[in-house]
């Protein structure tokens, strides 16, 4: 047992804490998070759950002599001192512990204890980078609401080229296979390389012929593994994962910083300069002319801190599934909850087809045979 207080602290020592205050004052629930980053992503969730029964305190573990990030050290080590409960919670980012399904400790701990939430996406940078969301964060960057690129059938597009690679990197985590086709792997494989909106269309060409070569090595490298590859995809369909949709399931570092901030800055810059030309353009005289960009100019945001914020997400599946989760926990009062994760059940209505503007790098009608990796266009 820890030498300091902070080591102590538990749900039950909220839960006595909160009992040494009046009966009418609010009960104090603890959740505990990976990162200053997700800070901001569960208040903006758990906000909706305070009432005037309860509220919520987001905070990183700070269990050691110095702040502790990470899964591992949120979780583990509470889980490992029963130090989470109904008044100490856990929400923290899936990784690939939901599409393991519990294939690993750290997934079947998460998937199983009542007390831990998760994103169900891989991360809140997956949220973050919604599809539908980033033509509104465009705007928010630029006050410009020109549509000069489809994100949504671009992601779209994105996505159903990497499925089959994705299938294979969970097949390769459920099943521990001995050459193990890592999440390193993976992402390697799947690189584009300097991506722009001029270039999409080919780049997305180039990713399908290279997955199609590396599906071709990992089938030839794993002859037996047809029946449980299949096994692995139809699974995955039914937690709800569209081979439209992969992006919100891969490593989400890479799908920010190297396919949707790019994307996004290219596209934001285009509008910036549109809207210039509009202002000098449209200027009666050049002290107008100076007045106006540079107002312009000083009202232009940040890409990447727009991102942060875009909070586009909350008409996701992922985070429906995150609020349906919470509600079933804190509308059952009982102190043994059982899992209030249906991780197995399919989500209802689960239909995110973007839209097709004039300005869609491709269409995204690729279909796969049962094993064989087939594209259609």
């Amino acid at each position: 047992m820890g030498k300091r207080l902070t080591d102590c602290i538990t749900s039950q020592y909220i839960g006595a804490a909160n009992r040494l205050g009046s009966k009418s004052a609010r009960r104090r629930i603890v959740a505990y998070v990976e990162s200053y980053d997700d800070i901001f992503f569960w208040r903006s969730i758990l906000t909706r759950f305070e009432n005037e029964e309860r509220y919520f305190e987001v905070l990183l573990p700070s269990r050691l002599e110095h702040l502790e990030r990470g899964k591992k050290a949120a979780i583990m080590s509470m889980i490992a001192a029963g130090g989470v409960g109904r008044n100490m919670i856990a929400c923290v980012d899936a990784d690939y512990d939901y599409v393991a399904q519990g294939a690993t400790y750290s997934s079947k701990t998460i998937l199983d204890n009542p007390y831990i939430f998760h994103s169900y996406a891989y991360a809140i940078e997956n949220m973050q980078c919604y599809a539908p969301s980033l033509h509104n964060v465009c705007v928010a960057v630029t006050l410009n609401d020109a549509q000069k690129f489809d994100f949504e059938a671009f992601l779209a597009d994105f996505s159903t080229a990497i499925f089959p690679l994705f299938v294979w990197n969970v097949w390769s985590y459920r099943n521990a296979a001995e050459r193990r086709f890592t999440i390193s792997d993976f992402i390697r494989s799947i690189e584009m390389g300097t991506l722009s909106p001029e270039n999409a269309s080919a780049a997305i060409a180039q990713l399908r012929r290279r997955v199609a070569h590396k599906v071709k090595v990992l089938q030839s490298q794993h002859p037996g593994a047809k029946e449980s590859y299949l096994s692995v995809k139809n699974s995955l369909r039914e937690l709800g994962i569209l081979p439209s949709e992969t992006y919100m399931y891969i490593q989400g570092h890479h799908l920010f910083d190297k396919v949707v901030v790019p994307l996004v800055k290219k596209v934001c810059n285009t509008l910036v300069r549109e809207r210039e030309r509009d202002i000098s353009r449209q200027s009666v005289h050049a002290t107008q002319q100076r007045n106006e960009l540079s107002c312009y100019s000083s009202s232009v945001g940040s890409v990447e801190y727009s991102l942060r914020r875009n909070v586009g997400y909350v008409a996701s599946e992922q985070y429906r599934r995150i609020v349906s989760d919470l509600e079933r926990f804190f509308n059952d009062t009982s102190d043994t909850t059982t899992s209030p994760q249906h991780h197995n059940t399919s989500p209802t209505n689960h239909t995110t087809s973007p839209t097709n503007l004039t300005t869609s790098p491709s269409q995204h009608n690729t279909t796969f045979n049962e094993y064989s990796l087939t594209t259609n266009t």
